[in-house]
């Protein structure tokens, strides 16, 4: 990228940012960042708010009770606002419609991918996995898990490993157990800190964090890779699947774009600037491999 394009992309940057730090205006970039989330999602055939609704008809509090740590203290990061949502990802909205939110985001990362899309990404990334990764884990770890949606997946992709979840937000692990007793899945939900787990040394073969990094400041995101690192087996490796600040689409995104982007990712500017290699080096890793999975996405692999 030339020096004027740079330029540029700082500016507009600079803008956003501008704009994001008066009040009215951030509250206003995500309520339109979500409606175009909902109206994209209704377009492709997924049905949003109907779906929100039959998970609001249950009572949860039995999958809750499963599932949460009351003991659990969260991280500052963790409490800001992001993804539209006033409390992050403590709260029953954001659980129920994170599904349908995926499905909208990836629609447009290929033409014409549609509802198909977030399938695609997924396999994207597996498909790099199992490339690289030439010994079968038997036990894995998904950090950052959210409601299942990437559990299930790396399920399918290894049916014969140990499979646990972690996440920071009960109520997405609330729903990924229900959605495990619906897929009959045998998988260990965790309500902990991705930067100190508890769990024992060297007890996985892989861990996979998938889409977290870009949620994180950079300090986290460190804190992360050195208790991955400590999770490892010896030949372990960690994969990370996540947005590429080199794709050409990210470089070239319009002002307005970038402004809805970040008015639900407080810390993009922190992800966007992280020299990820050398933040893996330094928690230990070998020098990892890093390949496009999609025209938007990376994938990272570094082996302990």
């Amino acid at each position: 990228m030339n020096t004027a394009v740079k330029n540029s992309s700082r500016l507009a940057s600079g803008f956003v940012n501008g704009v994001l730090a008066i009040k009215p205006l951030a509250n206003l970039a995500k309520h339109q960042a979500r409606q175009m989330m909902i109206k994209r999602a209704q377009k492709i055939g997924v049905n949003w708010l109907e779906e929100v609704q039959t998970l609001q008809s249950r009572d949860w509090q039995t999958d809750l009770a499963k599932v949460q740590n009351p003991k659990l203290s969260y991280p500052e990061y963790y409490l800001r606002s992001f993804h539209a949502y006033e409390t992050g990802n403590l709260s029953w909205e954001a659980a129920f419609e994170v599904e349908s939110a995926a499905y909208a985001v990836h629609a447009k990362i290929w033409p014409d991918a549609g509802a198909q899309g977030d399938a695609k990404l997924r396999q994207s990334y597996h498909d790099i996995l199992k490339k690289q990764i030439s010994k079968e884990p038997q036990d894995i770890l998904d950090l950052g898990c959210s409601v299942g949606m990437s559990t299930f997946a790396l399920q399918k992709v290894y049916p014969h490993a140990k499979i646990t979840g972690l996440d920071l937000s009960p109520y997405f692990l609330a729903v990924a157990q229900y959605r495990s007793e619906q897929h009959h899945a045998n998988i260990n939900w965790i309500h902990a800190v991705a930067e100190s787990t508890g769990l024992p040394d060297a007890s996985f073969d892989l861990i996979s964090i998938f889409l977290v990094c870009h949620e994180l400041p950079q300090a986290a995101t460190r804190q992360i890779f050195a208790e991955a690192r400590r999770l490892l087996r010896p030949g372990g490796h960690l994969a990370i699947m996540d947005m590429n600040p080199q794709s050409e689409v990210h470089k070239k995104m319009p002002p307005y774009i970038l402004t809805l982007l970040k008015s639900t990712e407080p810390y993009l500017d922190e992800y966007f600037s992280l020299d990820i290699e050398q933040a893996l080096i330094e928690a230990g890793f070998k020098a990892p491999t890093i390949a496009p999975n999609s025209p938007r996405h990376r994938t990272v692999i570094a082996q302990a």
